[in-house]
């Protein structure tokens, strides 16, 4: 009897658990019953799950009708410079920025000369100011909530390594440059993550501390006080990480095949950001972007999207795919490298550098489609602008339409193809996002679309999440 008792009970505990678990439209025991038989099986799913169970899903799915020779012919092809690498680390909008100013420099100069730039000197500035922003960032608006929306931004993500080209711009001009020699890259610049987490935990107990301050009725004066300090204290361990940014140094250019040309001379690095790059870049390009979910010809703007508390939030016009085509072709023709942003871990097959939507096949290994148009996949943050990478070659057909395009990565010089990646024109269309295009090569009517007054953009925007932080694809 006290064992029927207990039967009983102990079903009517599983059937009250079962039931709290049901309501609201979760899943009950006949919803799991049905779900189990509605599964589309077959008698060859147990040797698929033996399969699947020991191998990657990406081996098992390649297209093997795909996977033959990657075509490396290009018809319009700028020159070649050394591939760089970003290690482990979120830093592929500067190496694609700083790739178009070395190319820009050599093309000037007749490829004569080359050079290269350091990223570990820029990246210093790039994260104090980035500090600097979040810091003031706060100061602005310290009498609001801790859950205000714009207070939770800069505590959410005190500091990052990601960027844009504006980025670039705006640090090269404040900054200037020095060449890598100059001050190389250390283990911090290369695998930035422990550095970033330290330095933003500090950011967040300052935020905190500014807050209180302003609460307390501390003035202006006196909080700027503190922020200066603040910094400090970030500056000191920028330089115990990445070293202290060089004030002066000794330089000789050389051509691409490494020989000395001329003397050695003394730079600043605002002498040599002179030198090598010689105007102000803001003003002088423009940023384009592909995204289907909003009107195209209308020019948009990212709200505190930006390194530099004083710099540029980075705006683009919004332009269909053709039209972003047709711009990149005149920069390409006239021996002109882009910046531009991409959605890399989609149909991606690393070994051969090689991006095309048939690479792999995984609707028919799970019996199922993925039919997201490009709209859709940004506006579920199923895809966005994962990486940046500099556009250096297209490959026409006959009527001067792009077939396919090359892009000079920064994950080294042994990956993919010779260390540049190369793309279908169907995949180029569904996960190219962004292109920074000298003005030159841009129509009268674009030039006047982007300086229309901007239609301003949250930066929670399902587009602007991954905002090509690529750390995430280096080690893959």
């Amino acid at each position: 009897m006290r064992k029927n008792i207990f039967l009983l009970g102990a079903l009517l505990a599983v059937s009250a658990a079962t039931m709290a678990q049901t309501k609201q439209g979760g899943i009950s025991a006949q919803m799991l019953s049905q779900i189990e038989k509605m599964q589309k099986t077959s008698v060859a799913d147990k040797a698929l799950f033996n399969a699947i169970a020991a191998n990657s899903i990406d081996d098992l799915v390649k297209n093997r009708a795909n996977a033959g020779p990657v075509d490396t012919h290009f018809s319009v092809e700028t020159p070649a410079q050394r591939i760089h690498n970003q290690k482990s680390s979120g830093r592929c909008w500067m190496f694609s920025g700083m790739n178009v100013l070395r190319a820009n420099f050599a093309k000037a100069h007749a490829d004569s000369l080359a050079v290269e730039f350091s990223q570990d000197y820029l990246f210093f500035y790039d994260q104090l100011e980035k500090a600097n922003l979040m810091l003031q960032g706060v100061i602005d608006p310290a009498r609001k909530s801790l859950e205000d929306p714009q207070v939770q931004f800069f505590f959410k993500s005190p500091l990052n390594d990601g960027g844009t080209f504006c980025g670039v711009a705006d640090l090269a001009a404040k900054y200037g440059l020095v060449p890598m020699s100059a001050m190389p890259e250390t283990y911090s610049s290369e695998n930035t993550n422990k550095m970033s987490r330290l330095v933003a935990s500090k950011l967040r107990e300052y935020g905190l501390e500014l807050r209180r301050m302003a609460a307390a009725g501390k003035n202006a004066k006196q909080i700027a006080a503190r922020k200066t300090e603040m910094l400090a204290t970030v500056y000191h361990m920028l330089c115990l990480t990445l070293g202290e940014p060089v004030k002066e140094f000794s330089y000789a250019f050389r051509n691409k095949d490494g020989k000395q040309m001329g003397e050695a001379k003394t730079y600043t690095p605002k002498s040599f950001y002179d030198a090598t790059v010689g105007r102000e870049l803001n003003g002088t390009f423009i940023m384009v972007m592909n995204d289907p979910r909003r009107p195209y010809h209308k020019t948009y703007e990212v709200e505190y999207d930006r390194h530099t508390y004083d710099g540029h939030n980075w705006k683009y016009l919004n332009l269909p795919m053709d039209e972003i085509a047709s711009l990149a072709i005149a920069s390409l023709k006239d021996g002109r490298k882009m910046y531009s942003s991409y959605d890399v871990g989609k149909q991606f097959d690393r070994k051969r550098g090689y991006l095309d939507l048939d690479n792999y096949d995984y609707a028919s290994l799970f019996g199922t489609t993925f039919p997201m148009n490009k709209a859709e996949r940004i506006s579920t943050f199923d895809s966005g602008s994962t990486h940046a990478m500099t556009l250096t070659a297209v490959d026409l057909d006959a009527n001067g339409k792009p077939l396919k395009w090359k892009v000079e990565n920064s994950w080294g010089a042994d990956n993919g193809q010779k260390g540049c990646l190369i793309m279908t024109n169907r995949w180029f269309n569904e996960y190219m996002f962004r292109l920074v295009v000298d003005k030159q090569y841009v129509p009268a009517q674009l030039l006047k679309e982007f300086d229309q007054k901007p239609v301003m953009l949250t930066a929670d925007d399902p587009l602007f999440q991954l905002e090509d932080y690529s750390s995430q694809f280096t080690q893959l």
